[in-house]
Protein backbone atom coordinates (compact mmCIF):
# COMPACT_ATOMS: atom_id res chain seq x y z
CA UNK A 1 0.00 0.00 0.00
CA UNK A 2 1.77 3.20 -1.09
CA UNK A 3 1.99 5.86 1.46
CA UNK A 4 -0.75 8.34 0.50
CA UNK A 5 -3.15 5.42 0.75
CA UNK A 6 -2.26 4.70 4.12
CA UNK A 7 -2.69 8.06 5.38
CA UNK A 8 -5.74 8.11 3.54
CA UNK A 9 -6.84 5.08 6.32
CA UNK A 10 -5.65 6.87 8.93
CA UNK A 11 -8.91 9.36 8.90
CA UNK A 12 -11.15 7.33 11.09
CA UNK A 13 -8.44 7.75 13.37
CA UNK A 14 -8.61 11.35 13.47
CA UNK A 15 -10.78 13.59 15.00
CA UNK A 16 -11.03 17.79 15.46
CA UNK A 17 -8.27 19.86 14.05
CA UNK A 18 -5.97 17.12 13.33
CA UNK A 19 -8.39 15.39 10.67
CA UNK A 20 -9.49 18.77 9.33
CA UNK A 21 -5.77 19.33 8.09
CA UNK A 22 -5.89 15.67 7.30
CA UNK A 23 -8.38 16.19 4.66
CA UNK A 24 -6.88 19.53 3.47
CA UNK A 25 -3.98 17.45 2.66
CA UNK A 26 -5.59 14.98 0.94
CA UNK A 27 -6.99 17.73 -1.15
CA UNK A 28 -4.00 18.24 -2.49
CA UNK A 29 -2.27 15.13 -2.03
CA UNK A 30 1.89 15.00 -2.24
CA UNK A 31 3.66 17.27 -4.80
CA UNK A 32 4.38 16.21 -8.12
CA UNK A 33 7.33 17.12 -10.38
CA UNK A 34 3.83 18.86 -12.48
CA UNK A 35 4.40 21.48 -9.15
CA UNK A 36 6.42 23.91 -9.97
CA UNK A 37 8.40 23.65 -6.29
CA UNK A 38 8.85 20.05 -7.02
CA UNK A 39 10.02 20.19 -10.44
CA UNK A 40 12.99 18.97 -9.80
CA UNK A 41 12.42 16.50 -6.97
CA UNK A 42 10.78 13.38 -7.94
CA UNK A 43 9.14 12.10 -4.19
CA UNK A 44 8.03 8.92 -5.59
CA UNK A 45 10.62 6.84 -4.10
CA UNK A 46 9.62 7.90 -0.44
CA UNK A 47 5.51 7.77 -1.26
CA UNK A 48 5.66 4.47 -2.62
CA UNK A 49 6.81 2.98 0.26
CA UNK A 50 4.82 1.50 3.44
CA UNK A 51 5.39 3.01 6.61
CA UNK A 52 4.49 2.59 10.41
CA UNK A 53 2.54 5.66 12.02
CA UNK A 54 3.45 4.74 15.74
CA UNK A 55 7.28 3.63 15.76
CA UNK A 56 8.56 1.10 18.71
CA UNK A 57 9.09 3.06 21.40
CA UNK A 58 11.78 0.65 22.68
CA UNK A 59 15.49 1.24 22.00
CA UNK A 60 19.23 -0.21 22.89
CA UNK A 61 20.51 3.21 22.86
CA UNK A 62 23.60 2.66 24.90
CA UNK A 63 26.09 5.43 26.31
CA UNK A 64 28.88 4.91 23.88
CA UNK A 65 26.20 5.48 21.06
CA UNK A 66 25.43 8.70 22.43
CA UNK A 67 28.60 10.16 23.11
CA UNK A 68 29.67 9.14 19.50
CA UNK A 69 27.45 11.39 18.37
CA UNK A 70 28.30 14.38 20.42
CA UNK A 71 30.89 17.01 18.59
CA UNK A 72 33.71 16.44 21.25
CA UNK A 73 32.41 19.36 23.25
CA UNK A 74 32.89 18.80 27.07
CA UNK A 75 29.78 21.28 28.56
CA UNK A 76 27.41 21.21 25.92
CA UNK A 77 23.37 20.91 26.71
CA UNK A 78 21.44 19.07 24.76
CA UNK A 79 17.89 17.42 24.06
CA UNK A 80 17.58 14.02 23.19
CA UNK A 81 14.82 12.79 20.75
CA UNK A 82 14.40 8.68 20.64
CA UNK A 83 11.93 6.94 18.16
CA UNK A 84 9.99 10.23 18.40
CA UNK A 85 9.83 10.84 21.88
CA UNK A 86 11.51 13.37 24.30
CA UNK A 87 13.94 11.66 26.59
CA UNK A 88 14.15 14.71 29.31
CA UNK A 89 16.40 12.05 31.31
CA UNK A 90 18.98 11.55 28.78
CA UNK A 91 18.64 15.56 28.04
CA UNK A 92 20.63 18.21 29.81
CA UNK A 93 19.74 21.55 30.20
CA UNK A 94 21.64 23.64 32.68
CA UNK A 95 20.50 27.23 31.89
CA UNK A 96 18.28 29.62 34.43
CA UNK A 97 15.51 31.19 32.75
CA UNK A 98 15.01 28.96 29.94
CA UNK A 99 11.38 26.79 29.15
CA UNK A 100 11.84 23.48 27.76
CA UNK A 101 9.01 21.06 27.99
CA UNK A 102 7.84 17.94 25.10
CA UNK A 103 5.63 20.46 22.77
CA UNK A 104 3.00 17.59 23.03
CA UNK A 105 2.82 17.89 27.20
CA UNK A 106 2.99 21.70 26.62
CA UNK A 107 -0.16 21.87 24.29
CA UNK A 108 -2.09 19.78 26.32
CA UNK A 109 -1.23 21.80 29.60
CA UNK A 110 -4.01 24.39 30.01
CA UNK A 111 -1.49 26.77 31.31
CA UNK A 112 1.08 26.68 28.75
CA UNK A 113 -1.03 26.30 25.93
CA UNK A 114 -2.07 29.55 26.02
CA UNK A 115 1.04 31.21 25.73
CA UNK A 116 2.03 28.75 23.24
CA UNK A 117 -0.88 30.01 20.90
CA UNK A 118 0.04 33.19 20.58
CA UNK A 119 3.34 31.55 18.30
CA UNK A 120 2.14 28.45 17.21
CA UNK A 121 1.52 27.83 13.53
CA UNK A 122 1.18 31.39 12.72
CA UNK A 123 3.98 31.46 10.25
CA UNK A 124 4.12 28.23 8.73
CA UNK A 125 2.40 28.15 5.43
CA UNK A 126 -0.67 26.23 5.69
CA UNK A 127 -0.71 25.84 1.58
CA UNK A 128 2.01 23.56 1.72
CA UNK A 129 1.34 19.40 1.89
CA UNK A 130 3.41 18.64 4.30
CA UNK A 131 2.97 21.16 6.61
CA UNK A 132 -1.10 19.52 6.71
CA UNK A 133 0.74 16.18 6.43
CA UNK A 134 2.59 17.46 10.08
CA UNK A 135 0.02 19.64 11.51
CA UNK A 136 -2.69 15.89 11.32
CA UNK A 137 0.59 13.61 12.13
CA UNK A 138 2.85 15.25 14.77
CA UNK A 139 3.20 13.27 17.58
CA UNK A 140 6.23 15.49 19.71
CA UNK A 141 8.76 17.57 18.99
CA UNK A 142 10.03 20.50 21.65
CA UNK A 143 8.96 24.13 22.89
CA UNK A 144 11.53 26.19 23.70
CA UNK A 145 11.76 29.80 25.19
CA UNK A 146 14.55 31.72 26.28
CA UNK A 147 13.63 34.74 28.35
CA UNK A 148 13.96 38.08 27.91
CA UNK A 149 17.95 39.14 27.36
CA UNK A 150 18.98 35.53 28.71
CA UNK A 151 22.19 34.81 26.70
CA UNK A 152 22.87 31.27 26.81
CA UNK A 153 26.25 31.07 26.43
CA UNK A 154 26.48 26.99 25.21
CA UNK A 155 24.96 25.64 22.01
CA UNK A 156 22.17 23.15 22.78
CA UNK A 157 22.11 20.02 20.44
CA UNK A 158 18.81 18.45 19.62
CA UNK A 159 19.15 14.85 18.54
CA UNK A 160 16.82 12.67 16.58
CA UNK A 161 17.44 9.17 16.85
CA UNK A 162 15.79 6.37 15.46
CA UNK A 163 16.48 2.86 16.60
CA UNK A 164 14.65 -0.51 17.13
CA UNK A 165 12.65 -0.19 14.31
CA UNK A 166 11.39 -3.45 12.27
CA UNK A 167 9.54 -1.57 9.40
CA UNK A 168 9.78 1.70 7.63
CA UNK A 169 9.07 4.54 10.27
CA UNK A 170 7.23 7.62 9.47
CA UNK A 171 8.15 10.61 11.73
CA UNK A 172 6.21 14.02 12.14
CA UNK A 173 8.28 16.49 13.87
CA UNK A 174 7.34 19.62 15.52
CA UNK A 175 9.43 22.20 17.28
CA UNK A 176 8.78 25.45 18.50
CA UNK A 177 12.00 28.13 19.42
CA UNK A 178 11.00 31.68 20.85
CA UNK A 179 14.10 33.87 21.76
CA UNK A 180 12.45 36.90 23.99
CA UNK A 181 14.01 40.44 23.54
CA UNK A 182 17.64 40.61 23.64
CA UNK A 183 18.41 37.01 24.30
CA UNK A 184 20.77 35.22 22.55
CA UNK A 185 20.55 30.92 21.94
CA UNK A 186 22.13 28.23 19.37
CA UNK A 187 20.49 25.46 18.10
CA UNK A 188 22.30 22.41 16.27
CA UNK A 189 19.68 19.99 14.74
CA UNK A 190 20.83 16.08 13.88
CA UNK A 191 19.12 13.27 12.58
CA UNK A 192 20.46 9.41 13.09
CA UNK A 193 18.71 6.40 11.62
CA UNK A 194 20.50 3.16 13.52
CA UNK A 195 18.73 0.98 11.26
CA UNK A 196 18.58 -0.79 8.02
CA UNK A 197 15.01 0.01 7.67
CA UNK A 198 13.66 3.70 5.85
CA UNK A 199 12.69 6.35 8.05
CA UNK A 200 10.97 9.46 6.12
CA UNK A 201 11.33 12.64 8.61
CA UNK A 202 8.66 15.15 8.03
CA UNK A 203 9.89 18.52 10.32
CA UNK A 204 8.30 21.32 10.97
CA UNK A 205 9.83 24.03 13.34
CA UNK A 206 8.88 27.87 13.65
CA UNK A 207 11.75 30.07 15.28
CA UNK A 208 10.32 33.94 16.81
CA UNK A 209 13.65 36.43 17.05
CA UNK A 210 12.38 39.59 18.90
CA UNK A 211 13.67 42.77 19.23
CA UNK A 212 17.63 43.05 19.77
CA UNK A 213 17.89 39.11 19.86
CA UNK A 214 20.23 36.58 18.13
CA UNK A 215 19.10 33.29 17.11
CA UNK A 216 21.22 30.69 15.43
CA UNK A 217 19.88 27.27 14.18
CA UNK A 218 22.64 24.84 12.60
CA UNK A 219 21.36 21.71 10.61
CA UNK A 220 24.17 19.38 10.54
CA UNK A 221 22.53 16.48 7.75
CA UNK A 222 24.30 13.32 7.84
CA UNK A 223 22.55 10.63 8.10
CA UNK A 224 22.16 6.78 6.35
CA UNK A 225 21.06 5.69 2.96
CA UNK A 226 17.88 4.48 4.60
CA UNK A 227 16.78 8.11 5.45
CA UNK A 228 14.22 10.54 4.12
CA UNK A 229 14.20 14.51 5.63
CA UNK A 230 11.28 16.62 4.61
CA UNK A 231 12.35 19.92 6.47
CA UNK A 232 10.56 23.08 6.96
CA UNK A 233 11.96 25.86 8.77
CA UNK A 234 10.43 29.34 9.03
CA UNK A 235 12.26 32.32 11.09
CA UNK A 236 10.66 35.58 11.99
CA UNK A 237 12.10 38.33 13.05
CA UNK A 238 11.71 41.57 15.12
CA UNK A 239 13.23 44.66 15.02
CA UNK A 240 17.13 44.76 15.34
CA UNK A 241 17.10 40.89 15.47
CA UNK A 242 19.76 38.46 14.01
CA UNK A 243 19.36 34.61 12.53
CA UNK A 244 20.97 32.61 11.13
CA UNK A 245 20.46 28.91 9.48
CA UNK A 246 23.44 27.18 8.28
CA UNK A 247 22.33 23.69 6.71
CA UNK A 248 25.46 21.22 5.94
CA UNK A 249 24.26 18.09 3.93
CA UNK A 250 26.23 15.55 3.51
CA UNK A 251 24.21 12.40 3.90
CA UNK A 252 20.75 10.67 3.44
CA UNK A 253 19.05 9.56 0.62
CA UNK A 254 16.89 12.19 -0.09
CA UNK A 255 16.99 15.35 1.82
CA UNK A 256 14.67 18.54 0.84
CA UNK A 257 14.93 21.63 2.63
CA UNK A 258 12.72 24.47 2.86
CA UNK A 259 13.52 27.83 4.66
CA UNK A 260 11.23 31.16 5.12
CA UNK A 261 12.67 34.05 6.75
CA UNK A 262 9.87 37.07 7.38
CA UNK A 263 11.39 40.44 8.27
CA UNK A 264 8.70 42.26 10.62
CA UNK A 265 11.09 45.27 11.85
CA UNK A 266 13.76 47.73 10.47
CA UNK A 267 17.69 47.13 10.81
CA UNK A 268 17.32 42.92 10.68
CA UNK A 269 19.59 41.09 9.27
CA UNK A 270 19.23 38.05 7.87
CA UNK A 271 22.28 34.85 6.97
CA UNK A 272 21.31 31.55 5.28
CA UNK A 273 24.58 29.53 4.41
CA UNK A 274 25.04 25.84 2.88
CA UNK A 275 27.56 23.07 1.84
CA UNK A 276 26.30 20.01 0.35
CA UNK A 277 28.65 17.16 -0.42
CA UNK A 278 27.04 14.25 -1.58
CA UNK A 279 27.70 11.14 -4.11
CA UNK A 280 26.46 7.99 -5.58
CA UNK A 281 22.29 8.40 -6.06
CA UNK A 282 21.82 11.15 -3.08
CA UNK A 283 19.58 14.33 -3.55
CA UNK A 284 19.91 17.36 -1.81
CA UNK A 285 17.31 19.68 -2.76
CA UNK A 286 17.14 23.60 -0.67
CA UNK A 287 14.35 25.93 -1.21
CA UNK A 288 14.77 29.40 0.13
CA UNK A 289 13.13 32.71 0.38
CA UNK A 290 13.45 36.31 2.52
CA UNK A 291 10.29 38.12 2.98
CA UNK A 292 12.03 41.56 2.98
CA UNK A 293 8.85 43.80 3.94
CA UNK A 294 10.36 46.48 6.22
CA UNK A 295 13.45 49.22 5.33
CA UNK A 296 16.50 49.16 5.85
CA UNK A 297 17.37 45.51 6.29
CA UNK A 298 19.84 42.52 5.26
CA UNK A 299 19.67 38.97 3.95
CA UNK A 300 22.69 37.14 2.95
CA UNK A 301 22.65 33.62 1.24
CA UNK A 302 25.86 31.48 0.18
CA UNK A 303 25.36 28.22 -0.49
CA UNK A 304 28.01 25.73 -2.00
CA UNK A 305 27.39 22.19 -3.88
CA UNK A 306 30.32 19.52 -4.84
CA UNK A 307 28.41 16.53 -6.53
CA UNK A 308 30.08 13.25 -6.88
CA UNK A 309 28.38 9.78 -9.41
CA UNK A 310 25.23 10.43 -10.05
CA UNK A 311 24.18 12.20 -7.18
CA UNK A 312 21.40 15.42 -7.80
CA UNK A 313 21.06 18.71 -6.07
CA UNK A 314 18.50 21.57 -6.73
CA UNK A 315 18.82 24.94 -5.52
CA UNK A 316 15.86 27.78 -5.51
CA UNK A 317 16.86 30.72 -3.52
CA UNK A 318 13.80 33.65 -3.84
CA UNK A 319 14.22 36.96 -2.31
CA UNK A 320 11.31 39.11 -2.31
CA UNK A 321 11.36 42.85 -1.43
CA UNK A 322 7.69 44.78 -0.78
CA UNK A 323 7.32 48.39 -1.85
CA UNK A 324 8.06 49.60 1.64
CA UNK A 325 10.93 47.97 2.50
CA UNK A 326 13.66 50.25 1.03
CA UNK A 327 16.83 50.45 1.77
CA UNK A 328 17.00 46.92 1.68
CA UNK A 329 20.32 45.02 0.84
CA UNK A 330 19.90 41.12 -0.49
CA UNK A 331 22.73 39.13 -1.54
CA UNK A 332 22.07 35.28 -3.05
CA UNK A 333 25.03 33.06 -4.71
CA UNK A 334 24.84 29.57 -5.62
CA UNK A 335 28.13 28.08 -6.52
CA UNK A 336 28.00 24.34 -7.82
CA UNK A 337 31.15 22.10 -8.68
CA UNK A 338 30.35 19.10 -10.60
CA UNK A 339 33.20 16.06 -10.41
CA UNK A 340 31.27 13.40 -12.45
CA UNK A 341 29.47 13.36 -15.46
CA UNK A 342 26.81 11.52 -14.08
CA UNK A 343 26.08 14.16 -11.37
CA UNK A 344 23.82 17.11 -11.94
CA UNK A 345 22.62 20.14 -10.06
CA UNK A 346 19.58 22.40 -11.06
CA UNK A 347 19.62 26.38 -10.14
CA UNK A 348 17.22 29.13 -10.01
CA UNK A 349 18.02 32.23 -7.92
CA UNK A 350 15.69 34.36 -8.14
CA UNK A 351 14.56 38.17 -7.21
CA UNK A 352 10.92 39.90 -6.88
CA UNK A 353 11.58 43.85 -5.99
CA UNK A 354 8.74 46.31 -5.79
CA UNK A 355 11.26 48.91 -4.04
CA UNK A 356 13.63 51.37 -5.96
CA UNK A 357 16.09 52.08 -3.39
CA UNK A 358 17.63 48.76 -2.82
CA UNK A 359 20.57 46.65 -3.89
CA UNK A 360 20.28 43.09 -4.85
CA UNK A 361 21.93 40.36 -6.29
CA UNK A 362 22.07 37.25 -7.50
CA UNK A 363 24.23 34.55 -9.17
CA UNK A 364 25.10 30.93 -9.95
CA UNK A 365 27.94 29.12 -11.25
CA UNK A 366 27.86 25.40 -11.92
CA UNK A 367 30.93 24.36 -13.90
CA UNK A 368 34.38 21.76 -12.91
CA UNK A 369 37.77 22.43 -10.99
CA UNK A 370 39.77 25.61 -12.15
CA UNK A 371 42.57 23.17 -14.46
CA UNK A 372 45.33 26.15 -13.89
CA UNK A 373 44.77 25.99 -10.20
CA UNK A 374 44.69 22.20 -10.66
CA UNK A 375 48.24 22.67 -12.22
CA UNK A 376 49.64 24.60 -10.31
CA UNK A 377 49.27 22.98 -6.98
CA UNK A 378 50.20 19.47 -8.91
CA UNK A 379 53.67 21.48 -10.30
CA UNK A 380 54.68 21.85 -6.86
CA UNK A 381 54.84 17.92 -5.98
CA UNK A 382 50.95 17.78 -4.53
CA UNK A 383 49.11 15.04 -5.64
CA UNK A 384 46.06 14.94 -7.77
CA UNK A 385 44.04 13.95 -5.01
CA UNK A 386 45.09 15.70 -2.76
CA UNK A 387 45.54 19.05 -4.77
CA UNK A 388 41.89 18.35 -5.85
CA UNK A 389 40.56 18.37 -2.40
CA UNK A 390 42.14 21.73 -1.25
CA UNK A 391 40.78 23.37 -4.28
CA UNK A 392 37.10 21.73 -3.35
CA UNK A 393 38.10 22.62 0.45
CA UNK A 394 38.74 26.33 -0.29
CA UNK A 395 35.78 26.36 -2.66
CA UNK A 396 33.02 25.41 0.45
CA UNK A 397 35.24 27.37 2.98
CA UNK A 398 33.62 30.39 3.14
CA UNK A 399 30.17 29.04 3.56
CA UNK A 400 31.58 28.09 7.28
CA UNK A 401 32.62 31.73 8.03
CA UNK A 402 29.90 32.51 10.08
CA UNK A 403 30.29 29.28 12.26
CA UNK A 404 31.45 30.07 15.42
CA UNK A 405 30.98 26.68 17.73
CA UNK A 406 34.40 25.34 17.52
CA UNK A 407 33.62 21.70 17.83
CA UNK A 408 31.05 21.79 15.08
CA UNK A 409 33.51 24.04 12.85
CA UNK A 410 36.13 21.18 13.50
CA UNK A 411 33.20 18.44 12.96
CA UNK A 412 32.31 19.95 9.78
CA UNK A 413 35.96 20.32 8.47
CA UNK A 414 36.16 16.53 9.37
CA UNK A 415 33.51 15.51 7.20
CA UNK A 416 34.39 17.79 4.65
CA UNK A 417 37.70 15.45 4.00
CA UNK A 418 36.05 12.38 4.71
CA UNK A 419 33.49 13.01 1.98
CA UNK A 420 36.16 14.08 -0.39
CA UNK A 421 38.16 10.99 0.61
CA UNK A 422 41.71 12.70 1.53
CA UNK A 423 43.82 12.41 5.01
CA UNK A 424 44.75 15.46 6.12
CA UNK A 425 42.58 17.69 8.35
CA UNK A 426 41.45 21.37 7.44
Amino acid sequence: MALFQQIEAQKELLTGEKLNNLNLFLESGFPTKKDEEYKYTNLREITEKDYQFLPNLEHKITDSQLNALHLGEADFDYIIFINGKLHPNLSRISFENVELFSLKNALSDSNKKGEISKYFDTIANQKQAFINLNRAFASDGFFLKIAKNQIIEKPIHVFYLSQSQTQNTFYNIRNLLIAEEGAHVEIIESHHNFDETYTFTNSVTEIFSDKNSKADWHKLQNDSEFSYLMDHTFVKQERDSLATVNTFSFGGKLTRNNLDFIHNGENINSFMNGITIIGKNQLVDHHTAVHHKTPHCESYQNYKGIFKDNSKGVFNGKVYVDQLAQKTNAYQQNNNVLLNEGATIETKPQLEIFADDVKCSHGCTVGQLNEDALFYLRARGIGKEKATALLLVAFAHDAMQNIDIEPLKKKISALLTEKLEVDFQI
